[in-house]
């Protein structure tokens, strides 16, 4: 089983970036954590702050893999580009958030994604991911 595990803007400042909301522990600091739990799942970590290439990278591995665990970041709430894409691509992707989104501003309460997901993960901190590939491993 292989597993795309995706994180968009500012995600590569977990652990430095609002400890408050994010936590204090970096995303690269979890992986190896994830890949232990999951030894039969081949587990691949992409980030760009750049909506244009986690485009690419969903339709490099959109018809090819098991699943994907996706992180969009704010992209959430306003990429309609994202949102076709993953209507595009015929892998299995669950949205994932660290903090409940519903508990914040206002307009973080709208997805654009989850419509297009399989499901949807929010507010177990960096959990959330390993919930996200539980929910692939059993699908």
């Amino acid at each position: 089983m292989k597993i795309l595990i995706m994180n968009g803007p500012n995600l590569n400042l977990l652990g430095v970036r609002e400890p408050g909301i994010y936590g204090d522990s970096s995303f690269e600091s979890y992986l190896p954590m994830l890949k232990e739990w999951y030894p039969e799942v081949d587990l691949e970590y992409f980030q760009s702050n750049i909506e244009g290439e986690m485009i690419d990278k969903l339709q490099e591995v959109g018809f090819s893999y098991d699943g994907v665990v996706l992180n969009a970041g704010a992209y959430t709430h306003t990429s309609v580009a994202l949102a076709d894409c993953i209507k595009a691509i015929t892998t299995p992707v669950i949205e994932v958030h660290i903090s409940n989104v519903h508990q914040r501003e206002e307009f973080r309460h709208h997805s654009y994604l989850s419509p297009v997901c399989k499901g949807v993960i929010c507010g177990f901190g960096l959990d959330s991911y390993r919930l996200g590939i539980d929910a692939l491993v059993n699908l």
